[in-house]
């Protein structure tokens, strides 16, 4: 039996596949490839027919991407399982450096590491994300904001006994909600290590990247509805949940702010204009704490 499992989820891009499970394979010695194929309509599965070593699973329907995870985690059996998106990469001999730390914690649920950032190829442009790689207790730094790059991380699948699956009804922020969810239970490993490489998004690209404002309402609604109450934020102190929310506020209209710039820099003018008015009716307080610091030129005010 692996001991990883890998899950790749797929949908109509079958010219990215080969690059990724390669790197797939490459990443450890003893590796689990599972793609799940969510119900694409063009040569994805004749691709995958031609791909060794893998376990191929194709949906009847779209699920979406966590749905197609869930479907992954069903089928895995390993101890270990992370996830790796079809046109991302894994970095040589990354997974089992990860693997060799939560073998040496086994209190820990998960491992990440840091991701370099890639150009439409897949090829890196010198800079990676996170710039810190905070671990240990984690819960409350993940409730202000995501810092755990996806396809970085390899966690214990007995942790899904405790916290359950994905969340199907987060788009977007699926596995930031369960990072949240492992953190309330288990520390959290990091490595500085870049054990990934994350294609970064373009308008012609179809990432989700790209339709943030559902990303944005997503991870508010969570917030909102479902991390504030799990048992961990109830027992805490009102005043720790008040700077838990007002955090997340602020940096959610920081991502806003700054993506509505890259917009309206790129000449889609209706686009900024559109996620800036987004972020005003998510985030009224947060928008004009913003703009006072703005008009003073103190952003630490």
């Amino acid at each position: 039996m692996a001991k990883v499992t890998l899950i790749i989820p797929t949908f109509n891009r079958p010219h990215l596949l080969p690059r990724c499970v390669e790197s797939a394979r490459k990443a450890g010695s003893s590796v689990e490839i599972i793609v799940v194929d969510d119900a694409s309509h063009d040569e994805t599965a004749n691709v995958c027919q031609t791909l060794r070593d893998i376990k191929y699973m194709r949906l009847d329907s779209n699920k979406g991407v966590a749905g197609a995870r869930n479907q992954g985690l069903r089928a895995s059996t390993s101890e270990y399982v992370g996830f790796l998106d079809d046109d991302d990469l894994r970095l040589p001999n990354s997974i089992d450096a990860q693997v060799k730390m939560l073998d040496a914690h086994p209190e820990a649920g998960m491992v990440y590491g840091r991701a370099l950032y890639g150009d439409e190829q897949c090829q890196p442009n010198g800079r990676s994300y996170p710039d810190e790689c905070p671990e240990g207790d984690v819960f409350w730094r993940l409730m202000e904001w995501n810092f755990v790059p996806c396809l970085t991380v390899i966690f214990r699948r007995t942790c899904l006994e405790r916290v359950g699956l994905l969340d199907e009804s987060a788009a977007g922020v699926d596995d930031w909600d369960l990072w949240i969810r492992i953190s309330e239970f288990y520390p959290v490993l990091a490595t500085k290590q870049e054990v990934a490489i994350w294609r970064q998004p373009i308008p012609t690209s179809n990432q989700f990247s790209f339709r943030a404002e559902r990303m944005y309402r997503g991870a508010y609604r969570l917030h909102r509805e479902k991390w504030l109450r799990l048992p961990r934020s109830m027992e805490a102190t009102e005043e720790q949940r008040h700077q838990a929310s007002r955090a997340f506020a602020d940096r959610a209209t920081q991502q806003m702010i700054g993506e509505a710039s890259s917009r309206f820099r790129a000449g889609r003018a209706w686009d900024s204009i559109r996620l800036a008015l987004e972020m005003a009716r998510l985030y009224p307080r947060a928008a004009v704490r913003h703009a006072l610091r703005a008009s003073v030129g103190s952003p630490n005010q």
